[in-house]
């Protein structure tokens, strides 16, 4: 990418604060609903408050606030507010399933089948060119790669992506290099493709995980060579 300006978070043991929940059992290794993840760096107040709205309890508190609020300035309503969960199930149902997320019936129209396709072959060459670059550097003969691409499910909010390159040899999330986190941010979301016409793909698929695999022994010589030289 021209410009790390987007909401995207290369996930490895350099980039993390609690890198303790990269440890996988099964591949592909899942983050959103999971662990919080939380970037050693500084990423900038906005990308930190977009990292705090995917906590579920903050956003119901927020959507109950309302309420809260009447509650605490009429104290007649205090009673009758306490005693209204249907109504703060409602508000909060509202909130996530109708304004935070697509509902089904309109998916089909967030974006055409044929495009979604275009959108997606594409994330498929560039992840496979990032991980042949990884591969070609790490010398890698043998062993299969995994780039995983997954996206929160909140929709009217900026998109927010993780991404991790994880290996079957393990399974683990492999540690990733300055350089090759670099990679990442270079190959993967390159124009036409971006974070958030993946975003509308994944939305309208229902589909929030990406993970597209690939095998070190299709890495060319002259792959390899111009990792050589470096």
């Amino acid at each position: 990418m021209r410009r790390y300006d987007c909401r995207m978070i290369v996930v490895t043991h350099r980039t993390l604060r609690n890198p303790a929940i990269l440890k996988v059992r099964q591949l592909p290794r899942k983050f959103f609903g999971r662990v919080t993840v939380w970037p050693r760096t500084r990423v900038g107040f906005w990308l930190y408050l977009r990292l705090i709205i995917e906590f579920q309890a903050l956003r119901y508190a927020l959507t109950l606030l309302p309420l809260i609020l009447i509650g605490l300035s009429w104290n007649a309503m205090a009673l009758p507010m306490a005693q209204a969960p249907i109504l703060m199930v409602a508000m909060i149902w509202l909130v996530e399933m109708r304004l935070l997320r697509v509902p089904k019936a309109r998916r089909a129209r967030l974006i055409d089948a044929a495009a979604a396709d275009r959108g997606l072959d594409l994330l498929r060459l560039q992840a496979r060119a990032a991980l042949t670059r990884i591969a070609a550097g790490r010398d890698m003969k043998r062993g299969e790669l995994h780039l995983v691409i997954e996206q929160s499910e909140l929709w009217r909010l900026p998109p927010l992506t993780y991404v991790s390159v994880q290996s079957e040899d393990g399974p683990k999330v492999i540690a990733l290099s300055v350089e090759e986190c670099a990679i990442l941010r270079e190959e993967l979301f390159k124009a036409p493709l971006s974070e958030r016409l993946l975003q509308r793909i994944n939305q309208s698929q229902g589909v929030f995980l990406r993970d597209v695999t690939f095998d070190a022994r299709g890495v060319s010589a002259h792959a390899r060579l111009a990792a050589a030289l470096g």
